[in-house]
C-alpha cells in the first residue's frame, strides 16, 4: 500500500535522526545549509548516486526523502529529491519522476508559507508530471510508488483548503496522505 492515512506513517529509515525543525523560507528560521545555526550546516553534501528502478529500495537519499515528506519536512524532502534529480539526470525518466516528487514537496512548503496559489500550482504540476511519466514508462508504479495514487494525491493536494495555522518550525503533515513504497518491493 502506498497511500496511508497521515496518522499511520511509519519511518522507513528510523536510524536517521530527523532535523531539529522544519524549514520554511522567510519564516525567520536559520537557513539549514547556509546559517551556522542551521540544522544541516556543515553537513557534507556529496552528490548522491543515481536512482534507478532497481536500487530504490535501498537508496538512502530517495527513502530519506520519503521519510522527510511523510513527517512534514517538506523543504528538506524537496532538497533531498532535488539533489537526487540532478544526479539521476533531469531529462531521464527517473529524473522526471523525481521532478514530480520535488513539486509535491514544494506544494507542502507553500502550504506552510500560506501561499494557496503556490500550493495549487505546484501540486497540479506534480500530478501532470506523474501522468506524463506513467504514460512514458507504461508502468503502474515507479520506484515503489503507484502512479494512480500519486496523481490522486497531487490532485487532492491542489484542491484542499488550507486554513490551519502552523507553529513556526514545527514539522506538521499538511496533506491527508503519506507516501509509502509498496511493502512487497522493499528490500
Amino acid at each position: 500500500m502506498m497511500l496511508q492515512s497521515a496518522v499511520s506513517a511509519k519511518r522507513l529509515i528510523p536510524s536517521i535522526e530527523l532535523p531539529a525543525y522544519a524549514y520554511i523560507p522567510g519564516a525567520g528560521l536559520p537557513h539549514p545549509l547556509r546559517d551556522p545555526r542551521g540544522h544541516s550546516y556543515g553537513r557534507k553534501r556529496v552528490s548522491p548516486p543515481s536512482l534507478t528502478t532497481e536500487n530504490w529500495p535501498t537508496h538512502r537519499n530517495y527513502v530519506l526523502g520519503l521519510d522527510l515528506f511523510n513527517y512534514g519536512y517538506y523543504w528538506e524532502s524537496h532538497e533531498e529529491w532535488d539533489r537526487l534529480l540532478k544526479s539521476s539526470g533531469p531529462e531521464s525518466l527517473t529524473g522526471k519522476f523525481l521532478k514530480g516528487l520535488v513539486k509535491l514537496a514544494a506544494a507542502g512548503v507553500k502550504v506552510r508559507e500560506g501561499s494557496i496559489h503556490g500550493v495549487r500550482r505546484h501540486a497540479a504540476s506534480a500530478g501532470e508530471v506523474f501522468a506524463d511519466v506513467a504514460a512514458e514508462a507504461d508502468l503502474d508504479s515507479y520506484c515503489g510508488l503507484d502512479f494512480t495514487i500519486l496523481q490522486f494525491a497531487a490532485d487532492r493536494a491542489a484542491q484542499l483548503n488550507y486554513k490551519q495555522k502552523f507553529e513556526n518550525g514545527k514539522p506538521v503533515r499538511v496533506f491527508p496522505f503519506v507516501l509509502h513504497p509498496e511493502a512487497e518491493t522493499m528490500a
